[in-house]
């Protein structure tokens, strides 16, 4: 293999690539007339990057991707590859880079999955950023771990962490089927790459995302029991509605007085609501805040940092909580939504 290729876009391809797989994954450089595609797979996961480049000889390598990555950073301008006995040179005008060649075989980049609708790249990873984040982190728990996907009409995300839960849904460019759960960091980064129209492909126990130079497939997890429908939310009793830029300043604030379990209280008045700590070593805080309300006044109670993050996804904008009684779900939307309509379930917790 000989190729000719561009530092920087090289780099940002294996870069890419790099981030998805396992820490000591191999890569597959595979040149021919069309260009430069960087591979690599395991068992659950497979990627293609496709970089621009000229083949001076065509030809396909597996070298170690961490040390690529690392090299590939520190270059500029053009970098020539070509295969000298067991290496791969990297070449630029004042400089050479030899890495071993693997044996192991790198299998294909995505298998054959048909595509079932496509979705504006943009849109789908602002959503999933706010989506994803509610999921857990607890690698115990992998059913929580992912964020489900069913497209229809339209496409909706959902994922939980037990404590909380985002549904985002916003238009797909074309109707189809899909209904699967899938690991919530890998979505997030592969949708981080994804530029323009992103391609949704699924077959049995596989997802993928397609979009112009870049494809990821990976095995799916099981999505039957992670729905919106399983959260009660038809005992709403209050409903206030307030800038969720002012409410989160607020917990900020207030929240420095609050006790370890950081845990604040909305008492919730008449066009108002008061945030309150108190705390021995620190002293207490109170602000009150403008709001329009009505129905009861129920005052729950929440862990300050999930209410930041619920708030956080709704930023720049009104946001209305519709409260239910007792230790029932709080639910967030936009007091205005837009075209991505975002729901967000917060838990209360017990005040003391």
């Amino acid at each position: 293999m000989d190729v000719t290729a561009p530092a920087h876009r090289l780099s940002a391809a294996v870069s890419a690539a790099s981030r998805l797989l396992p820490a000591r994954a191999g890569l597959r450089l595979r040149a021919d007339a069309a260009g430069l595609t960087v591979a690599g797979s395991d068992p659950d996961l497979a990627v293609r990057f496709d970089c621009p480049a000229t083949a001076h000889t065509d030809g396909s390598v597996t070298v170690p991707a961490a040390p690529l990555a690392e090299t590939l950073k520190m270059l500029d301008g053009l970098v020539r590859l070509v295969v000298e006995g067991s290496r791969l040179a990297l070449r630029v005008d004042n400089a050479r880079f030899a890495l071993p060649l693997l044996s192991t075989e790198v299998g294909p980049p995505v298998a054959e999955l048909p595509q079932v609708s496509e979705v504006d790249g943009a849109a789908f990873a602002s959503a999933l950023r706010i989506v994803a984040g509610t999921a857990s982190k607890d690698d115990p728990l992998p059913l929580f771990t992912g964020v489900r996907l069913q497209a229809g009409d339209r496409l909706t995300l959902t994922a939980s962490d037990r404590y909380r839960m985002a549904v985002a849904r916003l238009p797909l460019l074309s109707p189809g089927s899909l209904d699967v759960l899938v690991p919530a960091t890998l979505l997030t980064e592969a949708a981080r790459q994804a530029k323009g129209v992103v391609g949704l492909h699924a077959g049995p126990g596989r997802f993928g995302l397609s979009w112009p130079g870049g494809l990821v497939g990976t095995a799916v997890l099981d999505a039957g029991f992670l729905s919106e429908d399983s959260i009660p939310s038809a005992a709403v009793d209050t409903r206030v509605t307030l800038s969720s830029d002012a409410l989160a300043a607020a917990v900020r604030r207030v929240g420095v007085y609050a006790e370890d379990r950081r845990v604040l209280t909305l008492e919730v008045g008449d066009a108002q609501v008061r945030l309150a700590s108190a705390r021995q070593d620190t002293g207490e805080a109170e602000e009150t805040l403008k709001a329009e309300v009505s129905g009861g006044r129920t005052s729950p109670s929440f862990q300050a940092r999930y209410l930041l993050d619920a708030l956080q996804a709704f930023a720049g904008e009104r946001v209305e909580l519709s409260i239910q009684p007792g230790m029932r779900a709080c639910v967030l939307r936009a007091a205005e939504p837009g075209e991505v309509e975002l729901t967000y379930y917060l838990m209360p917790m017990l005040a003391r």
